[in-house]
């Protein structure tokens, strides 16, 4: 008999079951492990509430991944399994049979459900195979708290009802159960909602935070305490973030939130996008860094020279994997900052980015023999900003020698355009030629990109679509 009868035998056995919804919640103590998975999906599609709360109370394995059956948050299942779960931690004993420590609300634990529906019959994944020796270690721990773990994506003016039910759920049984988030999005979201569910998460599970909306620095003050408890935080993004308060105000504002960066000692991924508070105060911010960074992006706002000499000086940059200073106008800096920067990181970094830059001849020339020797660049972007032809070419055999570099972004050339800054067809095609002429000579199979965007002197933002230069 083939691997897959068996199974097609355990969903037709699930259905069978499932016609009469008070005799399989009767069977399940003589159900075998490999059919609660199918039943359990049967009762699931079916909506068989009474069978998904009986279920719960007698689930043979550690975790219970329901978010890998709902595309679509569903408030019915989640009532009918919360209920389960409410007979199951009101018994003074734990059934014997029920292993179940964790209630998983992630859309990320398909691969539980396809081994046991047939699609996956040849083996696990090796996250399965991982997932699964985490859930044997919990039962081996000593009996603790529940733990419901779901993905939170703030982003309507209001709680939906899913999320509303599960927090009030939780609320009133915090002596029982644990909720847990590994990453926090933050969209448009009131502040006293944030606080008021927040406070229900086990703020030390959360590793990746994202506000991604307009804040005002003293709102962002009012959420850095929190941010502080986020202690296994790995990656943190904060964008558009807004001056509004008095100069005194404002200082304030920011110790509060640079201090909270004394508590992330598992920090590695900072990006900070149109951070408009950090003129002058950039060091304040490094020397709370508690440990190396991978990747640091600070785009579109103004540092001034000192921000970028504390920035070449700061110790937690130095093995640095990926750099954006996109949209910072690094014209204005001492020449000698962004070479130093460079230096300081050049033995680590794998992606650079300084689009939008106001970079021009001069300040690339003095860049070239630290960007030389960037021995692990894999990626490189420089759109956005007026370049010559003949520091194009510069640029081109000064980084002909990196062995990894694979993807490289490069703006037009400013000879492809008239004096009136309008895009000429013409000469582009001619500059072009040059550059695949450039390649050959230089020998090395290579694909740069060349995007027809204005610099910033010329007002345009958008980047057009690039074409690239091929030379194998």
């Amino acid at each position: 008999m083939s691997v897959q009868n068996p199974l097609r035998l355990l969903d037709l056995a699930g259905m069978s079951l499932l016609r009469d919804e008070a005799s399989t919640i009767t069977a399940l103590k003589d159900l075998p492990t490999e059919l609660f998975p199918p039943v359990f999906m049967e009762a699931f599609y079916g909506r068989y509430s009474e069978t998904l709360k009986a279920m719960v109370q007698a689930w043979p394995f550690v975790r219970l991944p329901l978010g890998g059956l709902m595309k679509v948050p569903h408030l019915g299942t989640l009532q009918a399994v919360l209920a389960g779960l409410d007979i199951l931690l009101a018994l003074k004993d734990h059934p014997r049979r029920c292993k179940l420590r964790v209630l998983d609300l992630r859309n990320t634990s398909q691969d539980f459900w396809r081994m046991w529906s047939g699609y996956r019959v040849h083996g696990c994944s090796s996250s399965l195979m991982a997932q699964m020796a985490e859930d044997r270690s919990r039962t081996k721990q000593p009996r603790a708290p529940l733990e419901v773990f779901i993905e939170l994506h703030l982003k309507e003016r209001t709680l939906d009802g899913f999320l509303t039910y599960l927090i009030r759920w939780v609320e009133q049984r915090k002596a029982s159960i644990h909720l847990c988030c590994k990453k926090l999005r933050i969209l448009s979201f009131p502040i006293e909602n944030i606080m008021k569910v927040l406070s229900m998460v086990q703020l030390d599970c959360i590793q990746e935070v994202q506000v991604n909306c307009t804040w005002h620095l003293s709102t962002l003050a009012v959420f850095a305490p929190l941010l502080g408890q986020m202690n296994k935080v790995q990656r943190l993004l904060l964008s558009n973030i807004h001056m509004s308060a008095l100069a005194g105000q404002e200082q304030q504002h920011i110790v509060q939130i640079t201090s909270q960066f004394l508590r992330l000692h598992h920090l590695r991924d900072l990006h900070l996008e149109s951070p408009s508070f950090l003129e002058g105060c950039l060091d304040q911010m490094l020397r709370c860094l508690t440990t190396p960074l991978d990747n640091l992006a600070i785009t579109h706002c103004l540092l001034s020279d000192s921000d970028l000499s504390h920035l070449s000086q700061c110790p937690n940059i130095s093995q640095l994997k990926g750099l954006d200073l996109s949209g910072i106008t690094l014209t204005y800096s001492s020449p000698e900052l962004l070479p130093v920067l460079l230096e300081k990181v050049a033995a680590t970094l794998q992606e650079l980015y300084l689009e939008q830059c106001g970079i021009m001849d001069s300040h690339l020339e003095t860049i070239l023999q630290p960007l030389s020797r960037c021995s692990q660049l894999m990626f490189f972007s420089l759109r956005g900003n007026l370049i010559s032809m003949a520091v194009m070419e510069k640029l081109l055999r000064h980084t002909s020698g990196l062995p990894s570099l694979s993807q490289e972004l490069y703006p037009v050339p400013q000879e492809s355009y008239s004096s009136q800054r309008i895009l000429q067809p013409g000469r582009l095609a001619q500059c072009r030629a040059e550059l695949f002429e450039i390649l050959r000579v230089l020998g090395r199979p290579r694909i740069i990109w060349i995007s027809s965007s204005p610099c910033l002197h010329c007002g345009d933002n958008t980047f057009s679509h690039p074409q690239p230069i091929v030379y194998r």
